[in-house]
This record gives C-alpha cells, sequence and structure tokens, in this order.
C-alpha cells in the first residue's frame, strides 16, 4: 500500500524529510478496525513529531492522525463497527499514522463520520474537535448553563476555531477571540466570537477595553510563553487556564494569589495510557458529529493541499510551521 514516511528529523526543505514508500498491508485484530483512509489533515503536532522523533532502526516513521475512510476489516473483538461503515477519528501517538492507504485504529477511537460532510471536510475535525472538547468540558468542566467569560488565545488555528462553535453552541459563555491578522479576525468573528482582540499588541491592554472585567476561562492555544504575564492578570479569582503548547517554561507563581487553577490538554493522553475511559473519545466524536449535522457547528477545513503524497504533505507542513494557517489544511485520496 502507498504511505509516506521519514525515517531522519529533517528540516521539511529536505528532499529526505517526507518520502512516498510502499509498506504492506495491516491486518486487524482485537478491538482494531482497518480503515481504507479516504483523507487526512494536518496538525502542528505532526510538525513537532518529525523534527523530534526519527524512525527506529531502518524502519519508517508514519505520521498522521486526522483521518476520515471506510471500514475495510474489523478484529474479533470489534462491537461498535462493521465492514463499510464511514469513520472518522484521530488516532493515537503511539500507533503508526494515518498518511497511509489503509490504517488499524483502536475502534474506542473512533465514530461514524457526519453524514453531511465529505470525506474531506469530516478529516480537518476530529484532533482538535476532541483537543477543544476534553479542555472546555473535561478540564474546565463547563456545561449548558456555564456562564462568564472565555478567552481563547490563538483562535483561528484549527483547534480555535472549532472551540469558538463548541463553546457558542453548548454553553452560554461569552467568547473572546485573539487572531493578530485581518483575514483571521475576520474568520473568528464568521465562527461566531463575541469579541475579538489582537495578541500581536498589548494583550492586557487589548482585553481590558472590552469592559467586561476578569476573565473566568482562559484556553492558551499557541504563544502561552509570551502571554503568561497577561493572561495571570486577566484571569479572574478562582477561574481556570488551559494550555496545549510547550512552552519552555511555565512560572505558575503569579497565579497562587488569585486561586486560579492550571490545566494541561494533551488529547493522546486516553490512547496513550489506555485509560478505563478511553471510549470517551468514541462518544465526543459522535456528538460532535451530530452538531455538525444539526448544522451547530461546521467543518473548519480551510485549504485543499490535493492528493496525499509526500510532495504535498510538505507543503502541508511547511504552512503549519509558518503559524499562518487559518483553519485546517487537508488532503484526499491517493494517486492510482
Amino acid at each position: 500500500m502507498k504511505a509516506v514516511g521519514y525515517q531522519a528529523s529533517l528540516p521539511i526543505a529536505d528532499t529526505q524529510s517526507l518520502i512516498d514508500i510502499e509498506l504492506p498491508i495491516p491486518t486487524a485484530q482485537g478491538r482494531d478496525i482497518l480503515v481504507r483512509v479516504e483523507a487526512v489533515s494536518v496538525n502542528p503536532v505532526d510538525t513537532k513529531i518529525r523534527m523530534r522523533t526519527p524512525a527506529e532502526e531502518d524502519n519508517y516513521k508514519v505520521l498522521g492522525f486526522d483521518a476520515a475512510g471506510v471500514v475495510e476489516a474489523v478484529g474479533d473483538e470489534v462491537k461498535l463497527f462493521k465492514k463499510g461503515d464511514k469513520v472518522w477519528y484521530a488516532g493515537a501517538m503511539n500507533r503508526s499514522g494515518s498518511n497511509v492507504e489503509f490504517q488499524l485504529v483502536d475502534e474506542r477511537l473512533v465514530a461514524e463520520k457526519p453524514l453531511t460532510c465529505s470525506f474531506a471536510e469530516a478529516a480537518a475535525l476530529p484532533l482538535t474537535s476532541i483537543t477543544a472538547w476534553e479542555l472546555l468540558f473535561d478540564r474546565f468542566g463547563l456545561s449548558k448553563d456555564s456562564t462568564g467569560t472565555l478567552l481563547i488565545l490563538g483562535a483561528s488555528g484549527g483547534v480555535g476555531s472549532i472551540m469558538i462553535q463548541l463553546a457558542k453552541s453548548l454553553t452560554q459563555l461569552t467568547v473572546i477571540a485573539s487572531a493578530s491578522r485581518a483575514e483571521t479576525q475576520a474568520w473568528v468573528t464568521e465562527l461566531g466570537a463575541d469579541h475579538v482582540v489582537d495578541h500581536s499588541k498589548n494583550l492586557q491592554a487589548e482585553v481590558e477595553t472590552l469592559g467586561l472585567g476578569s476573565i473566568n476561562y482562559i484556553a492558551s492555544l499557541n504563544g502561552t510563553g509570551q502571554h503568561l504575564p497577561a493572561i495571570a492578570e486577566l484571569i479572574a479569582p478562582q477561574g481556570k487556564f488551559g494550555l496545549i503548547d510547550d512552552a519552555e517554561v511555565i512560572d505558575i507563581m503569579p497565579f497562587k494569589r488569585k486561586s486560579a487553577s492550571i490545566h494541561w490538554e494533551f488529547m493522546f493522553t486516553r490512547s496513550l495510557f489506555e485509560t478505563k475511559d478511553m471510549i470517551e473519545q468514541h462518544k465526543i466524536l459522535r456528538r460532535v458529529a451530530s452538531l455538525v449535522d444539526s448544522k451547530n457547528i461546521k467543518t473548519t477545513a480551510n485549504e485543499s493541499l490535493g492528493l496525499i503524497n509526500a510532495k504535498n504533505l510538505k507543503k502541508a507542513h511547511a504552512l503549519l510551521e509558518t503559524n499562518t494557517a487559518k483553519g485546517k489544511v487537508v488532503l484526499t485520496g491517493f494517486e492510482e
């Protein structure tokens, strides 16, 4: 089967950073399903792993998490799916990725894709939806009755684009989105943000100018290190602060006087440790699919780069490494 992989961690401009390869088709066993991949999307985590984790020995490492496709076969313990089902998922960090024609994935991480989405539109959503959902509802403990203010830093990327929509659809929160360019400010406004601030300016002043008072919930999706002093000042007493990026140093002492709680969100935790509630990601994706089909939220796919191959995946990685992507980048199908 066709696949895209690499052996050494190299800059994306290097000819060997991602290459087209051939691999054997795996066999579904246990709770695994074998999915014929129809579309994928690319996430910042793909670029980080590429630069940090070389392949083992003479093998190839295959990246990719978001995918949508069709079930080709199921393991003997599978209960949730059958051959022919159209599915979507975000996969697991400790297994081979989705940049392949056929991928094995644990059924507990998979759900039937939204009926109203194409494979490409669906592939844009799983990883970011799970990340946003877990941060909002598992870490912050929000519900349909939650009120107050939510500040989303770096809101125009994949996670922010779906987090705005989830917060507006499933809570009573006032959503403040940060974006630094006219294009991305228009994007987050279209997705439903109540207010937009520019994080390239004085963030504290930008938010305080809105006159909303201290912020109850702050979700920092990138640039956390540079914004930490402002976050500590803006957060309400007993507020909740969550982050997903990899700041080199997080000094939490400024948060003590506010009794603020700090939450790391990493959507691969459940699959990495095979937690007892691992099936929650199946349930989250089912709920998100329902929200998509009822038109409460929409896909965040914003740019299609064509077929799934090394050339196009390099373009996607290069774009994400500029930190200027809006929404999600998707690729569809393999060359015959």
